[in-house]
């Protein structure tokens, strides 16, 4: 077994491999997305520090382009295969039956959840997952993508925040508009100081915050306020 699924408190590793389908079929247990919500966190953290230690020659924008390919919602599902994830997530039978142990969404938001879940089964202490969780950086970032793309529109967008309004950053705001509960669509919208500049759908949280963030930069080059 990969050590990243070596725990001391079983329960909390059972938490972290259970959607929320399986507990809409079994009430009683904890599902894991407070775990996937801090495992986000965590490896955000760890990349950034990752990236600006190992190159110390990079810039900025490639730091950032790197990042977000290193914990895009495609990488952490092959970060999840690695550890063998895939068949040990607690799903509901209507997830598995629509191949839910395929889907590289619930693979890279149980892999979020698991690094959430070891980190506090470590007593909180982050140098004890920092190790872990650079191996498997050390294995995928020769093949990280160094040309801009979609992924890192939310970062794109902020750089231009800051660049032209100042020390603001945007926010966010996300809602759930449909779908079974093993892929579910979310609608974003993206605001600077109260205004919505861009809006966007997707089959995450990420995937429609990333969709917001491309809607508000391509509203900016129709404005002229921002080159391709």
């Amino acid at each position: 077994m990969h050590k990243l699924l070596t725990f001391r408190n079983e329960k909390l590793l059972r938490q972290a491999l259970t959607h929320r389908s399986f507990i809409n079929e079994n009430p009683g247990e904890a599902h894991n997305e407070r775990l996937e919500f801090l495992g986000d966190a965590l490896l955000t953290f760890i990349s950034g520090d990752y990236l600006y230690h190992r190159y110390p020659d990079m810039g900025e924008d490639e730091m950032t382009r790197r990042r977000s390919s290193l914990v895009d919602e495609k990488q952490l599902a092959k970060f999840a295969l690695e550890v063998g994830l895939d068949f040990r997530m607690r799903l509901g039978r209507g997830a598995i039956q629509e191949g839910g142990f395929n889907n590289p969404n619930l693979q890279s938001s149980t892999f979020e959840a698991v690094v959430g879940a070891y980190y506090l089964d470590n007593d909180r202490d982050i140098e004890a997952i920092r190790p872990l969780i650079e191996s498997f950086f050390n294995a995928a970032s020769p093949t990280v993508p160094e040309t801009r793309s979609h992924i890192d529109a939310k970062n794109r967008f902020q750089a231009w925040v800051q660049a032209t309004i100042g020390s603001v950053l945007p926010k966010y705001v996300t809602e759930r508009t449909g779908g079974p509960d093993h892929a579910p669509e979310y609608l974003a919208r993206v605001l600077v100081n109260g205004k919505v500049c861009g809006e966007g759908k997707g089959c995450g949280k990420k995937g429609a915050e990333k969709c917001a963030a491309e809607d508000a930069l391509s509203r900016l080059k129709a404005q002229g306020l921002l080159e391709g």
